[in-house]
């Protein structure tokens, strides 16, 4: 393989210990495993969010031979697409770009938050001095490849939380040679953080920007400053107004653009916090929008 770009899902604990691992569990890890590296590596190839992975262009995706004495699996991509296939020079950012972009998504489904501004950001800026044909993720397309990504990194989980044949799971990179791990480990912690959610009885308010939204969806990603971090939001009930709405398209896109003092950048939002069953804060349920802290 020319491009030395190899992602490992590795699983520990229980029977794969011993080399062994429930079947149909581990299939539908692989398919999970597969699709968040097909839609990760076609937004840093394309510049464009796919929902299938077999719609991948530019790169493919190969499983390379098991290692013996161990259960993990070693997905290799070869690029193409800017470059010929297996002619991309070992120096190109690329590698980097697509570990650090599948660092975040892996990290923010887990619960663990990524500084955009400080990885990501960061790198765009050193790769643009050194290739002029990457493209750059603006941190909303990494925020709804999040959303995208969701269901498979929960079906990474699948032998951890349903057969049990492992107690944990982790995910680890070989970029030209050097070593990093992805995110923190799956268990059945973050599975809970994914999945056993909590709904508050109590509505409050909250003062933040929106870093990402779906108009299909209605869901999103808001920046909250008591929080410091990003959080889910999905939009209900008079928050799906017209009005609101154009609210929200507004803080969006003063924050594309870094127009922190726009005064549509920050908005009020009246919520109800979704949690784990731990405590985590989740998601937002958002019920009204304002640019006054007295939202209706």
């Amino acid at each position: 393989m020319n491009n030395d770009i190899k992602f490992t899902l590795s699983y520990e604990g229980g029977a794969s210990d011993h080399h062994k691992i429930d079947f149909y569990d581990v299939s539908q890890a692989l398919l999970g495993f597969q699709r968040t590296l097909a839609l990760t590596t076609h937004l840093v190839l394309n510049n464009q969010i796919i929902t299938q992975a077999p719609a991948l262009k530019g790169a493919k995706i190969l499983a390379l031979p098991p290692e013996e004495g161990s259960w993990k699996i070693t997905a290799g991509i070869v690029l193409g697409g800017l470059y010929t296939f297996g002619t991309a020079p070992n120096n190109t950012p690329i590698g980097h770009i697509v570990y650090s972009l599948y660092d975040y998504v892996v990290s923010e489904s887990l619960g663990f938050h990524v500084d955009y501004d400080k990885s990501l950001g960061k790198l765009y800026e050193e790769a643009k001095e050194k290739d002029k044909k990457i493209k750059v993720i603006k941190q909303h397309q990494a925020d709804s490849l999040i959303e995208k990504c969701s269901a498979a990194i929960s079906d990474i989980h699948r032998p951890i939380t349903k057969n049990k044949t492992a107690l944990e799971a982790s995910i680890s990179a070989n970029i030209y040679g050097s070593e990093s791990p992805i995110g923190a480990s799956f268990n059945e912690d973050t599975f809970s953080y994914i999945q056993e959610l909590i709904t508050s009885d109590i509505q409050e308010i909250i003062y933040g920007r929106v870093s990402s939204y779906n108009s299909n969806t209605f869901k999103g990603r808001i920046y909250v400053m008591a929080e410091g971090r990003p959080v889910s939001f999905e939009l209900f009930g008079i928050a799906r107004a017209s009005a609101s709405l154009k609210l929200i398209v507004a803080s969006l896109s003063a924050n594309v653009q870094k127009n922190y003092n726009d005064p549509l950048s920050n908005l009020f939002c009246r919520v109800t916090r979704i949690t784990t069953r731990s405590g985590l804060l989740k998601s937002f349920e958002i019920h009204a929008v304002s640019t006054q802290n007295n939202v209706a």
